[in-house]
C-alpha cells in the first residue's frame, strides 16, 4: 500500500498520536510519501523523524500509484489536500488533530482501530459533489472549484446587491452582506452559521444562503444541483470578494459568475460503524442534555 501524508502544524499534545500513526504504517510495510513542509515541521519542531519513501511538494509530484492521502489537521487542512488528489481519484483520510471536524472525522483516539480497518479493507468510499466556478476572467486558475461552498461577499461596510439567476431565469435580487452557494458537504460549514439547513451528502442539490439579508423574509433555499446559478454583483465600491473554500480573491463588478456541479467528485474514506447521522450527533452534540 502507498499512502501520502499532508499536514501543516499541530499542538504538542498531538505528538503521541502522530508517532502512533507512523508506527502503524511502518508495521504494515506501507510506502509513505510526506509533504515536505510537514516533514520539516515534525522533524525540526516536534522531534519526530519518521521513516518514509519519498517527499512531495506540489500536486505535480503526486501520481496515480498513491492509494490514499492522509490529511492531518482540521477541515481547513482537509480542503487544502483536495488539489493534490483531484486528478487522480485518490481517497482522502481525514485525521483530526483538533476538536471539531466534519471532513477530518477520524479522532486521534481512533487511529489504531481506523487503520486496522483500512489495512483489512473494511471501509467504503464516498463520492462527494463539488461546485465549479466559471467566469469570464480567470480567478482561481485550475483551483476554480469548492467542496464546501463558493461565496460572494462585500468589500466594504455597505451592503451589496446580488442578482441571481437559475438556468438564465431571474430568481432573486439580494440586498445583503453576501451570498453562500453550498454543497451538501458544505451545509455543515459556513451555510449552517447563517441559518441554512443541514443536507445529507449525495442528495444532489445546492443551498443558496444569504449573509445578513436586508429583507427579513429572504431565507436559504435548496435547489437541484443540475441548475446553472448565475450571479451579478452591484455595489458602490465596484469590487467584491469571491471565495472558493479557503481561497479568496477580490474582483471587479464586471465579472459575472456561473456556478454549476463540477464534473469530478471527491473520494472520502468511510469507516465501518460511522455514518453522517452519527457525525452530526457527535459534532453538534444533539441529544446531549445534562438533565439526562
Amino acid at each position: 500500500m502507498r499512502i501520502a501524508i499532508y499536514g501543516k502544524t499541530f499542538n504538542p499534545g498531538f505528538k503521541p498520536y502522530v508517532m502512533e500513526l507512523f508506527e502503524k504504517l511502518l508495521q504494515n510495510k506501507v510506502e509513505v510519501y510526506i509533504y515536505k513542509p510537514f516533514l520539516e515541521f515534525i522533524r525540526d519542531k516536534v522531534g519526530i523523524t519518521p521513516e518514509y519513501n519519498d517527499l512531495f511538494e506540489s500536486k505535480a509530484d503526486i501520481g496515480d500509484n498513491i492509494d490514499f492521502m492522509i490529511s492531518i489537521g482540521g477541515d481547513g487542512t482537509f480542503l487544502e489536500t483536495i488539489p493534490f488528489v483531484k486528478n487522480h481519484n485518490i481517497p482522502i483520510i481525514g485525521l483530526n488533530s483538533g476538536r471539531l471536524g466534519f471532513l477530518a472525522n477520524i479522532a486521534k483516539e481512533e487511529i489504531s482501530s481506523a487503520f486496522e480497518a483500512i489495512f483489512e479493507k473494511d471501509y467504503e468510499i464516498e463520492n462527494r459533489a463539488l461546485i465549479k466556478l466559471d467566469t469570464s476572467k480567470s480567478i482561481f486558475g485550475d483551483l476554480d472549484f469548492a467542496l464546501n461552498d463558493i461565496t460572494v461577499q462585500k468589500k466594504e461596510s455597505t451592503m451589496i446587491t446580488i442578482d441571481a439567476f437559475l438556468n438564465d431565469e431571474f430568481f432573486n435580487t439580494y440586498y445583503t452582506d453576501g451570498l453562500i452557494i453550498s454543497t451538501p458537504t458544505g451545509s455543515t460549514a459556513y451555510a449552517l452559521s447563517v441559518g441554512g439547513p443541514i443536507v445529507l451528502p449525495g442528495t444532489n442539490n445546492f443551498i443558496i444562503a444569504p449573509i445578513a439579508p436586508h429583507n427579513l423574509t429572504v431565507r436559504p433555499i435548496v435547489v437541484p444541483d443540475d441548475v446553472v446559478i448565475t450571479i451579478k454583483v452591484r455595489n458602490r465600491s465596484e469590487k467584491f470578494f469571491v471565495t472558493a473554500d479557503n481561497r479568496t480573491r477580490l474582483i471587479d463588478n464586471s465579472v459575472k459568475l456561473k456556478l454549476y456541479k463540477a464534473d469530478f467528485n471527491l473520494k472520502m474514506l468511510k469507516l465501518p460503524n460511522t455514518n453522517f447521522y452519527t457525525t452530526i450527533r457527535n459534532k453538534l452534540m444533539w441529544g446531549v442534555d445534562k438533565r439526562n
